[in-house]
């Protein structure tokens, strides 16, 4: 038992005569944690993207509901009405009238 442990400590198990096993596992073991740490990484950046995208979402649907409450506004009679005087176009005293039209035989 010692001796396995004094032979990790210094390094002799690299460069016995049986080390190629040992290299195997060793370059694998590397290879998987190069490739779990990058796969870490992107997630992470995603994860990072897609916040952003959230905040991007929020504001534009703020925006939308802004814009449209604008809209619904400006629509309203009182506020055309209110424009027109302005220019001198005042609303008809007159209703309107119905045309019909007679179908040609």
């Amino acid at each position: 038992m010692k001796k396995n442990i004094y032979s990790v400590l210094r390094g002799t198990f690299l460069i016995s005569d049986d080390s190629f096993k040992n290299w195997r596992l060793i370059l694998f073991l590397s290879t998987l944690a190069v490739v779990m740490i990058a796969s870490s990484h992107s997630a992470d950046r995603k994860v990072h993207e897609i916040a952003k995208l959230n905040e991007e979402v929020k504001e534009l649907r703020s925006a939308f509901v802004d814009g449209r409450g604008k809209l619904m506004e400006i629509k309203k009679e009182s506020t055309v009405r209110m424009k027109l005087v302005g220019k001198g176009i005042l609303p008809s005293t007159e209703p309107p009238k119905k045309i019909k039209v007679k179908p040609q035989n």
